[in-house]
């Protein structure tokens, strides 16, 4: 059975169907949330919002075959109001890096350098990047998903990576734009 099948059966009451789908991206949603919140019980919290929303709201979703950018959404506006209800900020914990190592070949090191810089920059550049390079979203579909023009998410891009570059002082970016420079 395909993903849009499941969704129509979803939409039909089917809470069978509507658990496959969960569980086809809880890991994915779990991890988006971690990046927002930095702690597991916010996360948790975040996460278990948008299943109730989604549950609730299915029905309005239009088109089948966006139920994954659809639940994204509704994770990432949850997680976006829990910051503000909550106004707090949370110092970035080595114990984040458990949650992301999907490889051995980078460094602990850099990926806690990485998630503290990602910590550290507005929600909007943070917002596009993770569906940019963490969801491998094009731009037509972060706009889209965002409700903004094309332009405002390559804005948002570049001045995203800019501050993350900032942010790291450069120290894992490519410095071969820098070499080139000086030849």
């Amino acid at each position: 059975m395909t993903k849009v099948e499941f969704v129509v059966r979803a939409k039909n009451g089917d809470s069978e169907a509507f658990q496959a789908l969960i569980h086809e991206d809880k890991e994915k949603l779990y991890k988006i949330a971690y990046i927002y919140m930095k702690n597991e019980e916010d996360a948790l919290e975040v996460f278990q919002e948008t299943i109730c929303t989604a549950l609730k709201s299915i029905s309005s979703l239009k088109r089948n075959d966006y139920f994954s950018t659809w639940l994204t959404k509704i994770l990432i506006n949850h997680a976006i109001d829990a910051l503000r209800r909550k106004k707090k900020v949370i110092p970035m914990s080595h114990d984040i890096l458990e949650h992301f190592t999907e490889s051995d070949t980078i460094k602990k090191d850099e990926q806690l350098d990485l998630l503290e810089a990602m910590n550290a920059i507005e929600t909007k550049y943070k917002t596009v990047l993770l569906l940019r390079f963490y969801e491998d979203y094009t731009i037509k579909q972060i706009a889209k998903f965002l409700n903004c023009p094309e332009g405002t998410v390559k804005t948002n891009i570049r001045r995203g990576l800019e501050s993350l570059k900032k942010k790291m002082k450069g120290a894992y970016f490519d410095d071969r734009q820098n070499s080139a420079s000086q030849k």
